[in-house]
């Protein structure tokens, strides 16, 4: 038998695993998990079994399962983030669908990982990283919304009235509490066909007093 035929294959070995996707492995390994049980009943060892891979292993890539949480988090809301700022640039244009876009951006993508939003949420009462984080987060969408409705008062469209900057954190926390209520079935809660339109139709009122003005 010839040489060529005594040797396996180079096709036939088994493709090794990339650094990236045993991180992928651990992220999606923690988000399954939490779709079944509560943060504080998910271990380490849970993660790394269900990653595939060994216990020292997972820690080569995240120091706790807040690092994990504080990850999905994080990649959650950089998408938020860019479709939303899409979405106000646009707000002199058509502000009643520039609105609605941006609150149904961070609705759709947060019940699309409805286990992460449920547990990030709880997490900000114990770990002081997810807490920062979504301190960060939060000032973060009230600067945006505030610009806007500034933008939207210099060209006349809304109304005046309490500052912008104050405005815009009422409306983002409502925002956070209704949808959080939502995903994590606490009542009472507004049905989720509804919430948007009830949530945009609060925004419109306190921007401009009604209904937002055509272009």
């Amino acid at each position: 038998m010839s040489e060529g035929k005594d040797r396996p294959s180079r096709a036939r070995r088994a493709r090794r695993t990339s650094g990236d996707e045993r991180e992928q492995a651990i992220l999606a390994s923690f988000e399954e998990l939490l779709e079944r049980r509560a943060l504080p009943e998910i271990s380490i060892d849970d993660i790394a079994r269900g990653a595939g891979i060994s216990r020292p292993t997972f820690y080569f890539y995240f120091p706790s399962k807040d690092a994990v949480l504080l990850s999905l988090l994080d990649r959650m809301v950089e998408q938020a983030r860019a479709e939303r700022d899409a979405a106000l640039a646009d707000a002199a244009g058509d502000p009643a669908r520039a609105w609605r876009a941006a609150i149904e951006t961070y609705y759709r993508i947060f019940r699309a990982h409805r286990a992460v939003s449920v547990a990030a949420a709880d997490a900000r009462v114990t770990s002081p990283e997810v807490r920062a984080l979504w301190s960060q987060v939060m000032t973060g969408l009230v600067e945006e919304t505030a610009a806007a409705i500034e933008g939207e008062r210099a060209r006349g469209a809304a109304r005046s009235g309490v500052p912008a900057r104050d405005l815009a954190v009422a409306l983002n926390w409502m925002n956070e509490r209704v949808l959080h209520a939502g995903f994590a079935g606490h009542a009472p809660t507004i049905d989720e066909a509804r919430v948007v339109d009830v949530l945009l139709a609060i925004w419109l009122a306190a921007i401009y007093g009604g209904a937002a003005p055509s272009s």
